[in-house]
């Protein structure tokens, strides 16, 4: 698609581009990445569909469910579509387990996916159909949130959140078919829903900014369905989304290349259930540990220097809680030496309590530079002997340039089934999601997740 100014008129653009948009144009390789996206984010929902967050949130929205249409991945309840996308975003995200847009740090599939997947259940849609609008969801909200980074995350917003909800509209009005107007009005629905803080982070209300993202992106393209109007200029205008949430939004982000460059092919996985700034960390340790054999108890300091972000998101010492642990630069060393491993099992409240663990994070230094990629880190260790070794991590494992392979995402996808939900056959599963662009109804994909009685059900 031509570049097209757009000073003025960003919303109409995007709009156009969805609208035009066709399933032949999509690259093979731009396809086989919204598979490994999808095949990564319900393995993360199955890891965590048995987590309390979950269960209480499903508590809520199952007694104001209407009809009751879409699974809950992992679990034999089933909800409205809203509902549906909403708790599925949600544990697909709660094990900070999911993909990472390194540019932005938007986690692109979890406010998208779900939303595509439920609609999936309540009007019969071919793989082909979601595969493609997924991929668009996901390059609305990562353009987006390239016109407003890194400003607009480090001033506090969640731009999962803020952004993801775009997804979640660009997609839905794709699957539904809107016009190039209403598909506008979807997007200014969405824009002045956009919400989340990154205060939020570190507790359970997390996890509302990326339901909310979700469900309320599917509610901004139902409205425009029905000719609910929205501001024309809703992302670009003066006090629309980009220069209300942006200090100097770069908009030419958002159109320039627009269809023949792809957000999606920047997405990396994550092999460790924790924030994305920390995972070169992770894999530093880890190399240190298996290099050297460094015994934790001889350890006399760890000195870590990473991307600014680092700090803001993961200096936290003293962690009281396996949530908290996951944001904790401290932790995440601390682990990596006693348990050679930074799995889901190492940030649960009994791991973060350990007297061993406990002693080894007040070890933990941390320095902040500048010069360091969000995906590098330098970490050295100094032994009580003297010896001090050194580690310097240039890509972080499961990032563009060092990415996780298929397998990995199969292999991790049966970890988190055997973790949340023993119930779900892994194998027939990933089949079926490798298989999905020739799926004729991805509403029987989505009842394999579920309880064996869903599966039966649906023949």
């Amino acid at each position: 698609m031509e570049t097209i100014p757009t000073e003025h008129n960003v919303t109409k653009c995007l709009a156009q581009f969805l609208v035009d948009s066709h399933w032949e144009s999509i690259l093979p390789p731009v396809r086989h990445e919204a598979r490994r996206a999808i095949l990564n984010n319900i393995g993360c929902a199955l890891g965590s569909c048995r987590d309390d967050v979950t269960g209480r949130a499903l508590g809520v929205l199952d007694t104001f469910s209407g009809p009751r249409e879409a699974t809950v991945i992992g679990r034999s309840e089933r909800l409205d579509v809203l509902s549906a996308a909403y708790i599925n975003a949600v544990s697909s995200n709660l094990l900070d387990f999911d993909d990472t847009h390194l540019r932005t740090v938007i986690h692109p599939t979890a406010p998208v996916a779900p939303a595509l997947l439920a609609m999936a259940e309540r009007r019969r849609v071919t793989g082909a159909q979601v595969l493609h609008a997924f991929i668009l969801g996901v390059e609305v909200e990562c353009r987006i949130g390239n016109s407003i980074s890194p400003w607009h995350y480090s001033h506090g917003f969640h731009i999962t959140s803020t952004c993801g909800v775009f997804g979640s509209a660009a997609a839905t009005a794709k699957l539904l078919g809107l016009d190039t107007r209403r598909t506008a009005w979807a997007l200014g629905n969405a824009a002045t829903q956009a919400s989340g803080l990154v205060e939020s982070l570190p507790a359970m209300s997390k996890s509302i900014n990326i339901g909310s993202a979700a469900r309320n992106g599917m509610i901004a393209a139902f409205l425009a369905e029905r000719d609910f109007e929205a501001a024309e200029s809703a992302i670009e205008g003066r006090f629309g989304f980009t220069h209300v949430m942006g200090e100097k939004p770069n908009l030419a982000e958002i159109t320039k290349r627009l269809g023949e460059t792809w957000e999606l092919m920047q997405n990396a996985y994550k092999p460790y259930p924790t924030g994305v700034v920390l995972h070169p960390v992770i894999d530093a340790c880890l190399e240190l540990r298996s290099r050297y054999s460094i015994a934790p108890g001889r350890i006399e300091r760890i000195e870590v220097r990473g991307h600014p972000l680092l700090r803001e998101r993961a200096d936290r010492p003293g962690p009281n809680i396996g949530r908290e642990a996951k944001l904790s630069v401290h932790h995440c060393c601390a682990v990596a030496f006693i348990h050679g491993a930074a799995g889901v099992r190492q940030f649960t409240d009994a791991c973060v309590n350990e007297p061993a663990v406990l002693a080894l994070r007040g070890k933990v230094a941390l320095e902040e530079d500048a010069t360091v990629p969000v995906e590098s880190a330098y970490v050295s260790v100094r032994m009580q002997s003297g010896e001090v070794y050194t580690e310097h991590v240039l890509h972080m494992r499961g990032s563009v340039a060092r990415p996780m392979s298929d397998a990995d995402l199969e292999a991790k996808f049966r970890d988190n089934a055997e973790i949340g939900a023993s119930q779900v056959e892994p194998d027939r599963l990933i089949d079926a999601i490798w298989a999905c662009e020739r799926s004729d109804d991805v509403g029987q994909l989505m009842r394999m997740t579920g309880s064996p009685a869903l599966v039966s059900r649906a023949g």
